[in-house]
């Protein structure tokens, strides 16, 4: 049996493992230095930064719009993955250049990344 002094730390040892169970996939879902140099090697960095406007959005501008929608991570996924016209800040209209892998896992990767902005 349980003494009652020891209720209140089971109770935060409990509550203590229970957030850790919420938080720690979270943060464990992507590698930001593999997602950061893949972003650098396919050159997105000529039209995205972390956080200022270039010819695109910034990644904080996209997570933002992102933010809570359920297909976040697969429209970021087949916008990295298929041909389509994007409207740059100017106004032009280009074809958005494509991730460079056919690994599922590391356009994965990197829109996770991008929705942690």
């Amino acid at each position: 049996m349980i003494r009652p002094s020891h209720h209140r730390a089971l109770f935060t040892a409990i509550a203590a493992a229970a957030a850790m169970s919420f938080t720690l996939p979270a943060l464990a879902q992507f590698n930001a230095a593999e997602a950061e140099a893949v972003f650098e090697d396919n050159d997105c960095t000529k039209c995205h930064s972390p956080d200022q406007p270039k010819k695109g959005p910034s990644l904080k501008k996209t997570a933002a719009k992102y933010k809570g929608k359920a297909d976040a991570e697969k429209t970021l996924v087949t916008h990295m993955s298929k041909v389509q016209k994007v409207k740059q800040d100017d106004g032009t209209m280009v074809d958005h250049k494509l991730i460079d892998t056919k690994d599922p896992k590391v356009k994965k990767n990197v829109a996770l990344w991008i929705l942690s902005h």
